[in-house]
């Protein structure tokens, strides 16, 4: 059983598009800070409000509502949202044009941010700044190959999603890019040195470190450097990210039910890691392993996480659907993204 204070710390996953009574008896659980929405959630943009709305509803203003909305293959809500092209289209059209593309990746940023609020949605785990290498499952979901074409492009795309109101997550600290291997599936190892990491995976996190309000931990060991995975390792999360990159937003997990992330024990044995290691919130993604982590916990030891999650809530009045279509600029912004994804 956890017996280490658990600080209102988990992003949970839920079942279907409905809340169940097990998914009502999970997020009204202290330790649960908010949930994690997947294509198994959604259906159609007003069932996904209807659904956002219940969940609210349970603790209202508490609970947040997160989701992967990046792009590309990694898209979780399509039917009546923006198609969004793979951030890789970004980084070809920086060859060709940077204030273009730049602005684009702005524009990329804005819609996402402000049709997931129209909708309920408060965060995207966005966006991915990992410098792409040999990782497939990385891919098209990075910027670049160039860790300074990474960080200018990320830069445009934050700002955007701020101007939604919209907090901005960096992921994975400290770099998926270079590994081969699926962290969800299989465990990684990067072998590489710590100087070849920070000229090279770094920079992004480095140049973005005072606009990100959040960074999202790599299921990634590093053994020249650390023995723990970066998400339960103290050395990456305090004395890197923290000291040395003066970050001061929230660090999440990543889903602690990948395969990636399973060398330390179970999920409890996970959980304990990454928040001892200095994690603020941790993911756990499958609703069975939700139930199965919440009963070996001892509620009198939680308490809440209130400022944390501050950090990440909206900054701003949603605007509806309706409301955007008045904007003049919302249309052509709409359309000149979805036109990117054939590129």
């Amino acid at each position: 059983m956890i017996s280490e204070s658990i600080t209102g710390s988990l992003i949970i996953g839920i079942s279907g598009c409905q809340l169940t009574d097990q998914d009502t008896t999970n997020l009204r659980h202290p330790a649960v800070a908010g949930v994690v929405l997947f294509a198994r959630n959604f259906q159609s943009p007003s069932q996904l409000e209807s659904l956002c709305q219940s969940i609210k509803q349970l603790r209202q203003p508490e609970l947040l509502i997160c989701v992967d909305q990046e792009g590309g293959r990694v898209q979780r809500f399509k039917q009546g949202f923006t198609s969004l092209p793979s951030l890789a289209v970004y980084g070809r059209l920086y060859q060709q044009d940077t204030g273009r593309a730049c602005d684009y990746a702005y524009r990329h940023g804005r819609v996402m941010a402000a049709e997931l609020r129209a909708r309920g949605v408060d965060l995207s785990f966005a966006p991915v700044l990992d410098v792409q290498s040999a990782s497939n499952v990385i891919g098209d979901r990075a910027f670049s190959t160039n860790p300074y074409v990474i960080a200018e492009l990320g830069t445009a795309m934050i700002a955007g999603m701020h101007d939604s109101g919209m907090a901005a997550v960096g992921k994975h600290f400290p770099g998926h890019g270079t590994v081969l291997a699926d962290s969800h599936h299989e465990v990684v190892t990067d072998t590489r040195e710590f100087d070849q990491i920070v000229n090279h995976d770094l920079v992004p996190f480095q140049q973005l470190s005072q606009q990100l309000d959040a960074v999202m931990m790599a299921h990634v060991c590093y053994p020249c450097v650390d023995r723990m995975p970066a998400g339960y390792a103290r050395f990456w999360i305090q004395d890197v990210l923290r000291q040395q990159l003066g970050f001061d937003g929230a660090v999440i997990s990543d889903d602690l039910d990948m395969l990636g992330g399973a060398g330390i024990g179970d999920l409890s044995a996970r959980l304990k890691a990454s928040l001892k290691a200095g994690c603020n919130l941790a993911l756990v993604c499958q609703a069975d392993s939700v139930t199965q982590v919440l009963n070996s916990m001892q509620c009198e030891n939680v308490s809440s996480s209130m400022p944390t999650l501050s950090i990440l809530q909206p900054g701003n009045q949603a605007l509806t659907m309706e409301q955007m279509q008045t904007v003049g600029e919302w249309r052509q912004w709409q359309t000149s993204i979805t036109n990117l994804c054939e590129l």
